[in-house]
């Protein structure tokens, strides 16, 4: 089938098919300039030391009047304020080994000035992704719950992911819910615990000489927290002295440890209040396009995995988010000779007991990688290469493949003139998704003129699509700046895909 779709698509006498319909939902998601987070303001150890002496000169008159103007002003922008500035005030004084007998209100006027706001979707709200939501109680029939991740991009084109929730009526019709007052920044949680033999693994994966890995953490408990690593790799830096191999060692342990980590979402807190925004150095100028889906495991157990790209503004590392019902959120790397570039899109189940994962590898083709462990990723097989018009620049994938009676349901995204990214879409086998059932020979999806300006001109593009009811709804980008919706009726596309 796929080498007859190649002919068709190539023969300039083949008469062109119809496009298929698509239908545009009137939903539209814009960045807000009200949707703030509270974040650490910390310019380094030398400033924190210079605004406490100023500090420290005041008044109590004059801190107890500062502290509580500011409460007035912020109060109603963020819940639990002073919780914030006492988590932020503690933060400074940790830097610089600060004790200093001062009241509680000094120390919440001094953590007020080391908090800053961050307007986490001001530039754009784009690259969504969709899965059924994980609670699905009290819903009218037909309906389905629905769960939205999408790139937020602030001050500095940093990016983060938010939620949104909402629900697909029996009708068709989909309904977002209101937006949170509060959003609520991740946190770490301070109990991370490593597992010596994952983490050495980790390290050999990533080529490091293990040996010296092994001694470091000889006198470290099978389960490790993040404290006794770096005790670890501290005692052992005088050793190595001199030793740039070991070195490397050193630091790439504690980067690895850095980037593995989980966060816990607070009591009442509703998942469209979170903000998960970057945690360390490697995502600091970014966590960009999660695609998120719903697998479900051979012992049928369902767990929410996401992939997306942690970037520290000079190199990108595949990460993977997983969770059973988002309360708890694990963030771990993805490992191996095949874990590279951007857009890895998990399968939602296991074939033949292996993972299974699609990504372009190399930044141009769509791969295909198995595994018998989700985070260990080191072989991959050529999938397909662009050769339709709108594709001839580079292939991807649009997030992870749909299951359906007729095969895999994958959506690409194809770059063609003048840097144009549009939507297509694939068919691959169920049993062998190396084999290619059918191509769209046009794109499902392309911006139309209303949707062609923005921060990336001439761009749709997403991360994550789903099947309901008959009907395929894709939440879609515009020009890398809002987000919108459309629908395709699933068996005209399925049908066209398998003629």
């Amino acid at each position: 089938m796929a080498a007859q779709t190649t002919e068709k698509s190539e023969n300039p006498s083949t008469p062109m098919r119809d496009p298929i319909q698509v239908r545009r939902l009137p939903v539209q998601l814009h960045g807000d300039d009200r949707r703030v987070i509270a974040r650490p303001f910390i310019l380094g150890t030398q400033r924190i030391r210079t605004l406490f002496s100023r500090l420290a000169k005041l008044s109590e008159e004059q801190v107890h009047t500062l502290l509580k103007q500011v409460e007035a002003s912020y109060h109603n922008r963020h819940g639990h304020l002073l919780k914030l500035f006492a988590e932020h005030y503690h933060g400074g004084a940790a830097m610089i080994a600060f004790s200093n007998g001062w009241t509680n209100e000094r120390k919440l006027l001094a953590g007020a000035y080391l908090t800053m706001e961050y307007a986490v979707d001001s530039a754009a709200l784009f690259n969504p992704s969709i899965v059924p939501h994980p609670k699905q109680e009290n819903i009218a029939p037909g309906a389905l719950r629905i769960l939205m991740s999408l790139r937020a991009t602030g001050e500095g084109h940093v990016s983060s992911i938010v939620f949104r929730t909402g629900s697909i009526s029996a009708a068709g019709d989909m309904e977002l819910d209101p937006q949170p007052q509060h959003l609520h920044r991740s946190r770490l949680s301070p109990d991370r615990q490593y597992i010596k033999w994952l983490f050495l693994r980790k390290l050999k994966e990533m080529g490091l000489a293990v040996a010296t890995a092994e001694s470091v953490l000889s006198g470290v408990p099978e389960k490790f927290e993040l404290g006794a690593l770096v005790s670890a790799v501290d005692a052992a830096r005088p050793k190595y002295a001199g030793n740039i191999e070991a070195a490397e060692v050193l630091r790439t342990m504690l980067w690895l440890a850095s980037s593995n980590y989980h966060v816990d979402l607070a009591p009442n807190t509703d998942l469209g209040d979170l903000v998960i925004f970057p945690m360390n150095d490697e995502e600091s100028h970014g966590i960009e396009d999660l695609r998120m889906v719903r697998f479900v495991d051979d012992d049928k157990s369902v767990t929410y995995f996401g992939t997306y790209t942690a970037y520290n503004g000079v190199r990108t590392l595949p990460m993977l988010m997983s969770t059973s019902d988002f309360r708890r959120i694990e963030f771990a790397s993805l490992n191996g000779n095949a874990a590279l570039n951007k857009g890895m899109a998990l399968f939602p189940r296991k074939i033949k007991g292996r993972y299974v994962m699609c990504s372009r590898i190399d930044g141009e083709n769509l791969f295909i990688s198995t595994s018998e462990a989700v985070h260990f990723w080191n072989t991959a097989q050529r999938l397909a290469a662009p050769r339709l018009p709108w594709e001839l620049m580079q292939i991807g994938n649009c997030g992870s493949p749909i299951e359906t009676d007729k095969g895999w349901l994958l959506l690409t995204h194809g770059v063609g003139p003048m840097r144009t990214y549009v939507i297509g879409a694939m068919l691959l086998d169920l049993e062998d998704p190396l084999k290619v059932i059918g191509h769209l020979e046009q794109p499902l999806l392309a911006p139309l003129d209303s949707e062609r300006e923005g921060y990336v001109p001439n761009v749709v593009y997403t991360c994550g699509s789903l099947a309901h009811a008959g009907k395929l709804y894709i939440p879609y980008a515009q020009a890398d700046k809002s987000t919108s919706i459309s629908v395709v009726d699933l068996n005209e596309l399925l049908d066209r895909l398998a003629a």
